[in-house]
This record gives C-alpha cells, sequence and structure tokens, in this order.
C-alpha cells in the first residue's frame, strides 16, 4: 500500500473513531497500530552485502560512511578477499549486492556465467609498486634488486589478479636498461610464499617475514609499515577496477544506485584520497 494511501485510510479511521464512541476508538486504535507496523517494513532500511576486492578494504570504510551519511537508510556491509575468492562464492549462491573486483575479468565471468544483473562498471585505476619494511633488512634501492640472490619475495596466489599484473610488471621490467639477463627467472626463483590476497602480501611484509613484494600503490600508501619503492612508469601497469550487481542480490535497484554513485564524482572523490585513479 502506498504511503499516501495509508495516510488517506489513517484519517478516515479517525474520524469514524472520534463518531463511534471509545470502544469503536479502540478498535481504531489497533487498526492504526498494525498499520504502522506495516507502513514501518515498507520503509524499512536496506543493507547492502558488498564484496570487495581486499586492496579496497580501507577506501570502503570511508565509502561506507560517506554512502550512509548521504543516503539515509541504505547501510553498507562490506566482506574483502581475492576478487577470485569472492567471484567464485558468488557463483555458488553468495547473496551478494555488489561485487567489486581488482580486475574486469572476475567480473566478466559472472556476466558470462549469468551470474551479473548489469554489466560490469569500471570504477576505479590502480597501478604496482614494490614494498619492503620499513627497516628494508635486504637494503634494497630498486626492483632490479628483485632479482638478487636471497631476496625473500612475498607474493599473491595464482588466481589473484595482482598476480597477473605482477607478472607482466616482471615481465615489462626484464626488457628495461640496466636490468640483469634472466630477470624474470630470478625473480620467480624469490619466491618464498604465495597468499589468498594482497592484504596477506602487504601484511608479512610489514611484519618483516619477507623483503619485498608486488602490490597496487594504493596498498603501500595504505601502510605506515612498509616503503614504496617506485618502479619505472615505462614499465608499469594500470589496473582497472570492475563492479557489478549479482543477479542474487535482493536489493538490485538500491545497488546499481550504489555502484553508479561509486563510479560517479562523489565516489571517485573519496577514492582518490586513498591514491585511487579514475579507470582507465
Amino acid at each position: 500500500m502506498h504511503v499516501r494511501r495509508w495516510l488517506g485510510a489513517v484519517l478516515v479511521a479517525m474520524a469514524i473513531a472520534t463518531c463511534s464512541g471509545s470502544a469503536v476508538g479502540a478498535g481504531s486504535a489497533s487498526s492504526s497500530t498494525a498499520s504502522s507496523a506495516s507502513v514501518a517494513a515498507t520503509v524499512r532500511a536496506v543493507d547492502l552485502e558488498i564484496y570487495a576486492a581486499a586492496s579496497l578494504k580501507a577506501a570502503l570504510a570511508m565509502v561506507k560512511e560517506t554512502y550512509e551519511a548521504a543516503h539515509p537508510g541504505t547501510s553498507l556491509t562490506v566482506s574483502t578477499d581475492s576478487s577470485a575468492a569472492l567471484e567464485t562464492k558468488i557463483e555458488q549462491g553468495a547473496p551478494a549486492d555488489v561485487f567489486l573486483s581488482a580486475d574486469t575479468t572476475n567480473p566478466k565471468k559472472l556476466v558470462d556465467g549469468g551470474f551479473a544483473a548489469g554489466p560490469v562498471v569500471a570504477f576505479a585505476g590502480n597501478l604496482l609498486t614494490v614494498i619492503v619494511p620499513t627497516a628494508n633488512p635486504a637494503s634494497l634501492r630498486t626492483p632490479a634488486d628483485l632479482a638478487r640472490r636471497g631476496v625473500k619475495i612475498i607474493a599473491a596466489g595464482d588466481t589473484v589478479p595482482v598476480t597477473k599484473y605482477a607478472g607482466q610488471l616482471v615481465a615489462n621490467l626484464a626488457k628495461e636498461p640496466g636490468y640483469p639477463a634472466g630477470f624474470a627467472d630470478a625473480y620467480a626463483g624469490n619466491v618464498v610464499s604465495r597468499e589468498d590476497n594482497v592484504a596477506a602480501v602487504v601484511t608479512k611484509i610489514a611484519l618483516g617475514e619477507g623483503y619485498a613484494g608486488i602490490v597496487y600503490a594504493t596498498d603501500a600508501k595504505a601502510s605506515d609499515k612498509v616503503t614504496a619503492i617506485d618502479v619505472p612508469a615505462s614499465a608499469n601497469v594500470p589496473a582497472t577496477y570492475g563492479g557489478l550487481v549479482p543477479t542474487a542480490s535482493s536489493h538490485a535497484a538500491a545497488a546499481a544506485a550504489f555502484l553508479a554513485w561509486l563510479a560517479g564524482p562523489d565516489g571517485q572523490a573519496v577514492l582518490s584520497t586513498f591514491g585511487f585513479l579514475p579507470p582507465g
């Protein structure tokens, strides 16, 4: 029932109650209370389940605060992990309202598989960097040092988007002037562990469990326990983040509105404060 119609019905009930005495008035009050509960249910707040890449965690804390303040009645519950892991969960029926991936490949899988209620929306960009613990125990100065013998590198798992980007970066660096022959093979030989997501890579480097890792520039900016070693602009690999509304969403309209906001000027303003770039 529309709110306007309900209000009209309540006014009529109140008029009848006034004319019919206290007994009828009590019955009308009971009816009004039930109708009020019905309207409260109609305008009940919407909680959107956001599945997001681990590299978005810090930014989405501010996105949540900003969006909820601007959209009373809508709240965001954010879960972060590897984009690949979240894509699999959605395929298996997880009730996500919005999927925010660190690439466009994983969202496209959902589109191709019939698990998306709309197209992939590019909403952010990123670049790569090399991080080392603040103390920099291996004294690394440039990305070329990643090929030095004994440099313990922490990487992400094969299905994690940053791994694909890092592989492209290493291949590009191998072609840069001054980089040693066999750079890519030496880098691969120095990888001592593979983590579930990029946030885990940052954590291990911050704890000194590895000497270096390739992560997103935003990850380096978000941690005060690691130091970034810039990579040559000519070799860097731009990452494009894509989002969509899964078919499992119970709030498709509200989810689409949030995704449009995130890709629009207000969302971009928040993301940019964390170092994210406009989508390429």
